[in-house]
């Protein structure tokens, strides 16, 4: 069976690449949980701040159309 695995990985592989370490557990949360999760919320904080209306000023004398 392990013969029909290295087999099977080599057919699939392209030529010339080679597989580099492998991503720790740690790092893969990091990687794939933390910083996206992070992003988000920076995001959404910036988009909120963006959107919030701002205190009207009370300068202008037009408050109606007639």
């Amino acid at each position: 069976m392990q013969f029909f695995t290295s087999v099977l990985n080599r057919v699939t592989q392209e030529d010339g690449s080679l597989p580099g370490e492998p991503l720790g557990t740690f790092l893969g949360i990091v990687y794939f949980v933390v910083i996206p999760t992070a992003l988000f919320v920076l995001i959404s904080v910036v988009v909120a701040f963006s959107t919030i209306d701002r205190k009207k000023k009370n300068s202008s004398t037009l408050t109606r159309i007639e």
